[in-house]
């Protein structure tokens, strides 16, 4: 695993340990409660680097595929099941997650 020590797991997050060599997890992150970050797929037998951006926050329960990257800055809200790549300072939403326009939040307004 190469995990920035900045970043924040929750403690009931689900970082795939099937093929731990493929998390990549950068500085500043937040991984939140009961999302997964996933790098197998024993169904079609694959195993693949799967990375998350410096910066970036993983929602609630939200779910990343193997083999994506989510870019810098990134939101993925919570639930999003994220299939595609997101590119830098997207904020994603829904199953599959698609990019959606939204409000910055005060916190994250503050901290630009």
């Amino acid at each position: 695993m190469d995990i920035h020590p900045s970043a924040r797991i929750a403690n009931t997050a689900y970082i795939d340990r099937t093929w731990p060599g493929g998390i990549h997890i950068g500085a500043g992150a937040i991984v939140d409660e009961e999302a997964s970050v996933l790098t197998h797929d024993m169904t079609r037998g694959i195993y693949l680097d799967t990375h998350v951006g410096e910066g970036s926050y993983l929602g609630i329960r939200a779910i990343v595929m193997p083999g994506i990257t989510i870019g810098k800055h990134c939101h993925i809200l919570a639930g999003a099941v994220v299939t595609r790549d997101v590119a830098d300072g997207q904020r994603v939403a829904g199953n599959p997650a698609k990019v959606v326009n939204a409000p910055k939040l005060d916190h994250e307004i503050a901290a630009i």
